[in-house]
């Protein structure tokens, strides 16, 4: 029988783990963002390709201490992890970071990672949370997730120009 899944704070053994989770959960992501952008745009972002780029920025995040970073376990392997940020100025907390090995996707741990997060927010006396996401192909799942937890779409647009 399969252990609960727990969820716990973030320690530094974790990342390594977090590391390979993050590549995997992302790839397919990437695969559809890639034909979804204009390539100078893409390029920009990922000169060395998105895998060098997203490994230096999850590090940088699991090790700037600025971002309050839990863990989901699934026998005892970690199955997901949710980074918020606290915005006083704001009184807004920030889902910064979610992401889900793709071995565990569409089994609550999304789910339980936003309700940690909200728990935290709200502990915190924020007044509402903020999440951002994709809107190309890649990121739909994503939207479907956060719109199944009662988030609501704010329109935004970004635009990108060649020089």
């Amino acid at each position: 029988m399969e252990n609960p899944m727990q969820i716990r704070p973030f320690e530094a053994a974790d990342t390594e783990p977090i590391i390979a989770l993050s590549l995997r959960a992302w790839a397919p992501v990437f695969a559809a963002l890639e034909p979804a952008v204009p390539d100078y745009v893409y390029e920009a972002f990922y000169p060395n390709g998105w895998r060098p780029r997203q490994d230096h920025d999850i590090r940088a995040l699991l090790a700037s201490g600025d971002t309050d970073i839990h863990v989901a376990c699934v026998d005892a392997a970690i199955a997901g992890f949710v980074g918020v940020r606290l915005h006083g100025e704001d009184r807004m907390g920030e889902i910064h970071i979610l992401a889900v090995d793709p071995a565990h996707q569409r089994h609550g741990v999304a789910t339980a990672l936003i309700d940690r997060a909200l728990e935290t927010i709200r502990a915190a006396g924020m007044a509402i949370v903020m999440v951002e996401t994709g809107d190309d192909p890649g990121h739909g799942a994503s939207r479907a997730t956060y719109e199944a937890a009662g988030f609501e779409r704010w329109p935004v647009a970004r635009y990108f120009r060649k020089l």
